[in-house]
């Protein structure tokens, strides 16, 4: 399952986080292990993540996430790791990596299972050139280049890379979700059940059998989901 999602934040959103995210001064190197492969290392610029600007924009991003229907059907969100944001500018690419299973939120004891990945753009593609999230799953090989605001959403367990911007800086944030159906097999039949409703409802609002299907989907969710 790879979603692209439209419009997570609007253009004033992205305006307010581009004040933060253009200057310089704030970037720090990140050179972190991935997944299970040692020695397997990814390099780009990134804000620390105590930074209040940081904390402040990953908030507005869960809040507008909260807000979106298509990310939280598709997603079914139990937790989500706060975002981090990135900053490419003609680095070497980071490439053939799966993300870490778990990964523990800094300070806390709280920890999230890497179910699904998402990555929200802040740069349109006309500011840049390369970038492109390239992600490896049982269907094949997809690209994601999207424009400012909008976000790509596919599971944890694809392989993916980043690859080089030749050109411009691409500005990007990224972060985890914990589903609360961990099987990506269950969580898309519950996603095309739920859009199937979802236009019953919109094409034949009486249909008699909409509480039929909506009971099926509540059934298959209370059957599936960890809460």
């Amino acid at each position: 399952m790879l979603i692209q999602i439209p419009d997570i934040l609007t253009s004033e959103q992205v305006d307010q986080c581009r004040t933060i995210l253009d200057p310089v001064d704030h970037w720090v190197g990140s050179r972190t292990t991935e997944g299970s492969q040692p020695g397997r290392l990814k390099e780009n610029m990134q804000l620390p993540e105590n930074l209040p600007a940081a904390q402040e924009m990953g908030d507005m991003i869960l809040s507008a996430l909260e807000h979106n229907a298509l990310f939280m059907t598709a997603a079914l969100p139990s937790r989500v790791f706060p975002p981090v944001f990135h900053r490419y500018q003609g680095e070497s690419p980071f490439g053939g990596i799966t993300n870490q299973a778990v990964r523990q939120v800094a300070g806390t004891p709280l920890r999230v299972r890497t179910d699904l990945s998402a990555m929200l753009f802040f740069s349109d593609p006309d500011e840049y050139e390369g970038g492109e999230l390239v992600i490896e799953d049982s269907h094949g090989t997809h690209t994601a280049r999207l424009p400012a605001g909008h976000m790509v959403l596919y599971p944890s367990n694809s392989i993916h890379h980043i690859r080089p911007v030749t050109r411009g800086i691409r500005l990007s944030s990224f972060f985890w979700i914990q589903s609360m159906v961990r099987d990506d097999g269950q969580r898309s039949l519950l996603l095309d059940m739920d859009l199937a409703i979802q236009q019953l409802a919109q094409d034949q609002p009486d249909h008699a059998s909409a509480t039929r299907f909506n009971s099926i989907y509540n059934n298959l969710l209370r059957r599936w989901a960890e809460v």
